[in-house]
């Protein structure tokens, strides 16, 4: 079959880009706790508080004490970095500051300053002084039990989220792992590339918030021990754009031997491309302006004496691509490095949804037309328009919601999960799911009325967190699920295989495209991924 020329990346790759870069949409769904305060018990189920017991452990910078909860023990707002203000504003992270006495870390820090400022219910909620993280461990771990350790990266576009809507307490005690959930910095305060502000750092770059992720693995490095974790076998995970971060760390020579594996969740290397420092440099001018600063002879000393209120709105229509590469820090595009095989090779654990795109098409154009259908096809896709709309037409698909949908589902983040699994399945042991739950909930507040979303983008992450955002408790099928998926990850950071005994052997993925589908009614393995999802249709560039 004639494959669909390369040089016009459908609806595909470019209307997905597009919803990524909308998911700052999401702010006004994935909603931070009311205040600090309150964050402290926001991942605690409705009903189960549990009692709270004191617990304390000495880190490299000082004494911590936390709190039993749930079967578990927690230590919410653990700085690992230098608070970023002031003239630490756009440069990279620090070490954090010793302290003396015990400091108490019952209660969890305020995000990040949000890119994308929709429903945040109290300013109190965010802050440019962020770079905290989580942990969680079972119960009985002490120092030095070599526990395995999951290190957790949120998404959000690069522009809003926060580490702190994904508790670890049920991951940490059902499967015998110390869980790390961090904050980072979001938006152009996390990701500017001018070269006033690059020029500053001994690498040319601006991607401040790789650095963040970079810094929180070395703490983790230093410190996890005293909470019974092992320094050595550090899994760093990572849904959309922190799976996106995921890709980024595999390609930077900095973060070499900081983890041991990877799990990609809805953001596979070759679809989530970082922009050169060309288009990173003029995406900041542009920013640079509508913030005031261009005509400034010191554009840095002006973004830094900038509040950070006026940062957002300069950003509000400029939504950031994220890490730059072709620097000192991220020399190429982790899709590149990994297809060269030049990146820090471990064991890796990818997937994506069965529909991902329909969260981005109930968001975005719910109420859809089967002319705008048909319109917005043409025009994605020039020559090859017919094409495409003779392979998903309205009549197979029921409505031109699901026609969309699918094929934005298959022409970017399946296929693209497909052709990433097999690049790295060449070169390091890989597994392949896709999470199919024909009945999961959706995110708080992102159910349109009407519309099917089951199964759509971050519709897994309920079963793997302690998660604060889904529209309605799992039931007791939904429940066997999470605890299946939990003791696969877990037995992945473990081992670096998901080995669990008593649940269905997870195969190696390989040039035949093998996948477990993760549903309520077991995991299953099988090959027939890519046909369902149509990938050779799509036509997998440079992936052999």
């Amino acid at each position: 079959m004639k494959r669909l020329a390369p040089a016009r990346p459908l609806l595909g790759t470019v209307l997905v880009r597009r919803a990524l870069a909308a998911v700052t949409v999401l702010a006004a769904v994935l909603a931070l706790p009311a205040s600090p305060s309150a964050s402290a018990t926001a991942s605690v189920p409705a009903g189960s508080p549990g009692p709270r017991v004191g617990v304390t452990v000495t880190v490299a910078e000082g004494a911590l004490r936390g709190q039993t909860r749930d079967g578990a023990q927690e230590f919410l707002g653990v700085p690992y970095a230098a608070p970023p203000v002031g003239e630490s504003r756009l440069r990279a992270p620090r070490p954090p500051a010793r302290w003396t006495g015990v400091r108490e870390v019952t209660r969890q820090a305020p995000a990040c300053l949000q890119f994308s400022p929709f429903g945040l219910r109290d300013p109190l909620a965010v802050s440019e002084d962020c770079l905290y993280l989580d942990v969680y461990r079972p119960r009985a771990a002490r120092a030095g039990a070599g526990l395995p350790v999951v290190l957790w990266l949120h998404g959000g576009a690069y522009s809003q989220g926060t580490g702190t809507q994904f508790g670890g307490r049920t991951m940490a005690e059902l499967t015998g792992s110390v869980v790390v959930s961090i904050n980072y910095r979001l938006g152009q305060l996390g990701y500017l590339g001018l070269p006033e502000i690059t020029g500053e750092d001994g690498r040319a770059s601006g991607s401040f918030g790789l650095m963040d992720q970079i810094e929180a693995l070395r703490w983790t490095r230093r410190n996890i021990g005293a909470f019974g974790g092992d320094p050595g076998r550090v899994m760093v995970a990572g849904q959309s754009a922190g799976s996106g971060s995921v890709c980024a760390l595999l390609a930077a020579p900095s973060a070499a031997g900081l983890f041991h594996r990877a799990v990609l969740q809805s953001g596979p290397c070759t679809l989530l491309r970082t922009p050169d420092r060309a288009r990173a440099e003029a995406e900041g001018r542009d920013f640079a302006a509508r913030a005031g600063c261009a005509e400034s002879a010191a554009v840095a000393a002006c973004l830094r004496a900038a509040t950070g209120p006026a940062l957002v709105e300069a950003a509000r229509t400029l939504p950031t691509s994220g890490p730059a590469s072709g620097d000192g820090l991220l020399p190429l595009d982790p899709a590149a490095a990994i297809g060269a095989g030049v990146w820090n090779k471990v064991p890796v654990l990818i997937g994506s949804t069965r529909s991902e795109a329909r969260l981005f098409v109930a968001l975005s154009q719910p109420h859809l037309t089967a002319q705008e259908y048909t319109a917005q096809v043409l025009a994605g896709h020039g020559p090859d328009g017919q094409r495409v709309l003779d392979r998903y037409p309205l009549e197979a698909y029921g409505s031109p919601y699901l026609a969309l949908s699918a094929l934005m589902t298959d022409s970017s983040f399946a296929c693209h999960t497909a052709w990433t699994a097999r690049l790295f399945a060449r070169q390091v042991p890989t597994y392949a799911y896709e999470f199919d739950d024909p009945d999961s909930p959706t995110l708080a507040g992102a159910q349109v009325p009407g519309l099917d979303e089951s199964n759509a983008h971050s519709a897994e992450l309920a079963y793997l967190h302690d998660f604060t955002m889904g529209e309605r408790p799992l039931t007791a099928a939904q429940g066997a699920l999470a605890t299946w998926m939990k003791r696969y990850w877990g037995a992945f950071a473990r081992f670096g295989a998901p080995v669990v005994p008593g649940q269905p052997r997870w195969p190696a993925a390989d040039d035949h495209g093998t996948v477990l589908t993760l549903n309520p009614g077991g995991p299953r393995p099988g090959t027939a991924f890519a046909a369902d999802h149509q990938c050779a249709f799509w036509a997998a560039p440079g992936a052999g």
